[in-house]
């Protein structure tokens, strides 16, 4: 199983998630830097979806539960 390279260090009241820590560098992003660095190819494992008009980083689908975004 692959560690998470990223954490949800903040969610909203509706679960959306708002703040990301690296774990390897300890940057802390909120999403819209978490999802920039994705768009860009930082970070290969995630990839960004459309959701009520907002970009939201999500981890790419594989057979792993314990390597998701949560």
């Amino acid at each position: 199983m692959q560690k998470k390279k990223v954490e949800v260090t903040k969610e909203s009241a509706t679960g959306l998630n708002q703040r990301f820590r690296d774990k390897e560098t300890n940057r802390e992003m909120t999403r819209g830097e978490f999802a920039d660095a994705i768009e860009r190819g930082k970070y290969p494992g995630y990839h960004v979806e459309k959701a009520n008009n907002k970009r939201v980083p999500r981890s790419n689908p594989d057979k792993s539960k314990g390597n998701n975004l949560g």
